[in-house]
């Protein structure tokens, strides 16, 4: 889903500044009363109005990455299937794959 544009943002918090309630708002602009008070809460305790543009989260399988590598160094051609058992993880097969591309690791790719 594609967030709405800092225009339609702008349009939103300028009819709740005219002191229109948040259900009325969501009505004549067909969004949300939840996004409504989200967009509201944002400007209040950060002064955006724009959509973020950008996540800025640090990805779990960082808390093992020196166990990844050393797996890694151990046994260069462990399958993902065996990487994971070998870490003993709940990561699904495709986390770890992201993980050893974002390490710039190579992995053998068939069990």
């Amino acid at each position: 889903m594609k967030p709405y544009s800092k225009e339609r943002r702008g349009e939103v918090l300028a009819a709740c500044d005219t002191g229109e309630g948040t259900q009325a708002v969501a009505l004549r602009f067909q969004v949300s009363e939840s996004w409504v008070r989200r967009i509201k809460q944002e400007r209040r305790e950060t002064g955006k109005v724009a959509p973020a543009t950008t996540r800025n989260r640090i990805p779990k399988w960082r808390a093992i990455e020196q166990q990844i590598r050393e797996a890694i160094a151990e046994q260069p051609d462990i399958t993902l299937v065996e990487l994971k058992a070998k870490l003993g993880t709940d990561f699904c097969v495709q986390t770890l794959c992201n993980a050893l591309h974002a390490l710039k690791l190579t992995f053998k790719k068939k069990s």
